[in-house]
Parts: C-alpha cells; sequence; structure tokens
C-alpha cells in the first residue's frame, strides 16, 4: 500500500485483516504514530488498527521486503496547481517509487482520481521507465478508484459498492475478485480503465456543479429578500428534488476533482462550458461571505475596520479534521483585507500540527467580545451546545452568520 492518508490507511487496515500487507509512506512521522496506534486522520480507531494483524508499517528508510507477485495499491493525493492544471507529481514519484521496487508479475492498482486515460499516459510510462519492465507483458495494471469520504462514519470502505477494472479482462477479474474480499457491499467491473477513471471523476464533478446551481440560487435570494434554507426546505418536499445546499466547497476533492476532467476535455478540444461555470460560483464564495457579513455589520452600525470577528470552524467539513483546501482560510483573508482582526475556533483540529502563524487560533470562546461571529462549519459539538452559547460570545450589537443554516432562521442574524 503505497500512501497511508485518509484513503490508503482504510484499505491497508482491512486487507492487513486478511493477508500480509506493507504500509508504505513518506511522512516518517505518521509511520511512527500508526505504529504506536495512532491515527490523527481519525479515521480508524485504534481497536480496528491492532485487529489489523497482518499489516506493517514502512518508511523510505525501512527495507520493504518485496520479493515478487506483489500487488502495489497506490493511494496519493492528485492535486492542482494554482492555474487549475493537475499536478500529477505524486502519482509520478509513487511510480517511479513501485517501479523501482516491482518485479516481473506484479500488479499495480491505482486509487487516486484522475481524469480518463491518466494511468496508460502518465503512470504507466513511468513504470515502465523506472523498472525496466514491459506493460501487459511482465506487469500489469488496474484501476479501482477510491469513494471514502472523510468523517463519514456511516459510509466505509465495506458498505459502499468499489468500482474495479484491469488492463486485460483477466486481469480486471483479478482486481475484482481482490476487492470482493474486503466490501461487502460488493463491487462493479467496468470494462476498462478508462471507464472507471472517468465514473470516479464525474461522482465530484456532478456534486460540485449542484452545489454551483445552489450557491447561484442563494445570490440570487439575497438579491429578492428571501431565505434560501426555506425555499428549499419548501422544494424538498417534492420527492425527486435533490437535498443539495449552498456553501464554501473546499477538500480534497469536489473543490479539484473537476479540474482534471476540464484539463483533458480542452485537450481534445472541448471546451467544458456547465463545469468552470460551476467552479467560477464555488471559488467566489468566499468573498460571498465576508461581502454579505460587512454588509450586515453596516445595517447594525458596527464598524468594520478594527472589528473583531470569530470564525467557527476551519475544515473543509463537519466532524473531521481535514483542513485540506479547505475556504474558511480565504473568507479569513477576506475580512482581513476589509481590516478585520480575524480569529478561528476548531476543537477538531490539532494547530500544533497543521497551522503557521499567520493564522490565530483561540482554545476558547472569549464572552461578549466579537463584533461578529460566523459558524463556518457546523461540527456537531458545536450544534449539541446550541446558537445561546455561540452568542454569548458575542459584544452588543454583533452579528451572528450561521453560513450553512445550521439552525432555525431566528436563531442568527444571517443565513446563506
Amino acid at each position: 500500500m503505497v500512501g497511508l492518508g485518509y484513503v490508503g490507511l482504510p484499505i491497508a487496515v482491512e486487507f492487513g485483516k486478511i493477508r500480509p500487507v506493507i504500509g508504505f509512506d513518506v511522512d516518517v512521522q505518521r509511520v511512527q504514530d500508526l505504529r504506536r496506534g495512532v491515527d490523527k486522520t481519525r479515521e480508524v480507531d485504534r481497536s480496528v488498527l491492532k485487529a489489523s494483524s497482518h499489516l506493517k508499517y514502512c518508511s523510505p528508510d525501512d527495507d520493504l521486503g518485496t520479493e515478487g507477485n506483489t500487488i502495489f495499491i497506490v493511494c496519493v493525493p492528485t492535486p492542482v496547481r494554482d492555474d487549475k492544471v493537475p499536478d500529477t507529481r505524486p502519482l509520478v514519484q509513487a511510480s517511479k517509487f513501485v517501479g523501482s521496487v516491482m518485479c516481473s508479475g506484479d500488479l499495480v492498482i491505482y486509487e487516486s482520481t484522475v481524469y480518463p486515460g491518466c494511468t496508460e499516459e502518465i503512470c504507466v510510462p513511468e513504470l515502465e521507465r523506472s523498472s525496466g519492465l514491459v506493460f501487459n507483458k511482465d506487469f500489469h495494471c488496474g484501476y479501482s478508484p477510491e469513494r471514502l469520504v472523510p468523517g463519514d462514519k456511516a459510509r466505509r470502505l465495506d458498505n459502499v459498492v468499489k468500482l474495479t477494472s484491469g488492463s486485460t479482462p483477466e486481469i480486471a477479474d483479478q482486481v475484482d475478485a481482490l476487492y470482493s474480499q474486503i466490501v461487502k457491499a460488493g463491487t462493479y467491473k467496468t470494462s476498462s480503465m478508462r471507464i472507471a477513471e472517468a465514473a470516479k471523476v464525474i461522482e465530484n464533478v456532478q456534486r460540485d456543479v449542484n452545489i454551483g446551481l445552489m450557491n447561484e440560487l442563494a445570490n440570487v435570494f439575497e438579491h429578492l429578500k428571501i431565505d434560501t434554507k426555506e425555499v428549499l426546505d419548501a422544494a424538498s418536499t417534492k420527492w425527486n428534488f435533490l437535498p443539495f445546499s449552498p456553501g464554501l466547497v473546499g477538500g480534497h476533492c469536489i473543490g479539484v476533482d473537476p479540474y482534471y476532467l476540464t484539463y483533458k476535455a480542452q485537450k481534445v478540444g472541448y471546451q467544458p462550458e456547465l463545469i468552470l461555470a460551476a467552479r467560477q460560483l464555488n471559488n467566489g464564495m468566499a468573498e460571498r461571505v465576508a461581502r454579505s457579513l460587512v454588509k450586515e455589520m453596516n445595517e447594525k452600525s458596527i464598524n468594520v475596520e478594527g472589528s473583531k470577528i470569530l470564525i467557527m470552524g476551519v475544515t473543509f467539513k463537519e466532524d473531521c479534521p481535514d483542513t485540506r483546501n479547505s475556504k474558511v482560510f480565504d473568507v479569513s483573508q477576506e475580512l482581513k483585507a476589509r481590516g478585520s482582526k480575524v480569529e478561528m475556533y476548531d476543537p477538531w483540529v490539532n494547530q500544533d500540527d497543521i497551522f503557521s502563524g499567520e493564522n490565530l487560533f483561540v482554545t476558547e470562546l472569549k464572552p461578549k467580545f466579537y463584533d461578529a461571529i460566523l459558524l463556518t462549519v457546523p461540527h456537531s459539538i458545536f450544534l449539541e451546545k446550541g446558537s445561546d452559547w455561540i452568542r454569548e460570545a458575542g459584544g452588543v450589537p454583533h452579528v451572528f452568520f450561521d453560513v450553512k443554516s445550521a439552525f432555525s432562521l431566528n436563531e442568527s442574524d444571517l443565513r446563506l
């Protein structure tokens, strides 16, 4: 298993219950933590780690001990560059590493979200260069995209159908049989790796487009002075109305993966308009949140310049410690650019491990201190304590902006 993050570790653990598994990660501290039974992503409990008795952890300083007939499963990030072009360097580096240790007869399976054709166009050539072996003669590949959702305790690896594919029909059968050992919900074998790659990437494109529509509706209803949440609640009484809501779109998938598909589409001469329009809308929501807050503060005669603002929740979603591509930091930058002093509070986050000194974090709320409070990520702990507890941190007057409409309409001053 190459990569022991949110995706790789749960897969390594499940296979480690039934067969020998080597879990490899370039992050030496991550490997040391896992050896002590600590998963800082909070995806796998200590007891579950312990139950994976056939799993051992390795870093670059360790001897992997692979001796042929090995199955490599690659679970590395697929980010985008600042210009929104896919950054395939993690895939290339992982492929180079696997190529350097693989033998004839080995199988390499990729789980990373990519554009259709990426495995064969980017990964396979690197495997051949680094190993000196020939694709589909000396070694084979498979593609089985991850479908894990950080923080989701209900939808886990074993109860979500797994897409599988292989570089030949026989290898496709082998890959499918392999994952069937750990996925109780079953597998779905596709006809090619390109089909599986395309299916995975559009899962997140579809969500991004739907959220983009909700964000556009929120912009429309702001101008109409209509509460968006009330409108969506009313529309949701129809059986086929899809349950999406407006908000900040961050994380390692929804805000990133569409650029993989649009990049490939443009490469073959097609300009994808709807997908890019949704991306533009969603990328603009941090500025929209800041603008709406400033407008409400002005209406309450609260000076924005020099104001004290508290942001509650900095992860990209509720009840998980994952801060990758969180747009909450963009909201903070927007407010600081307007002269506000911003503090952040999030009990899900280990601040010393993740954050730099450019953001000011607090470990407890200051009573009657803030001119504005933004509930950007409604963790369960915030909802359990309630809106009154949140408002106790606000001065007189103050603005409480419930960005995700987690509370009822009369419990906040502003909602998206």
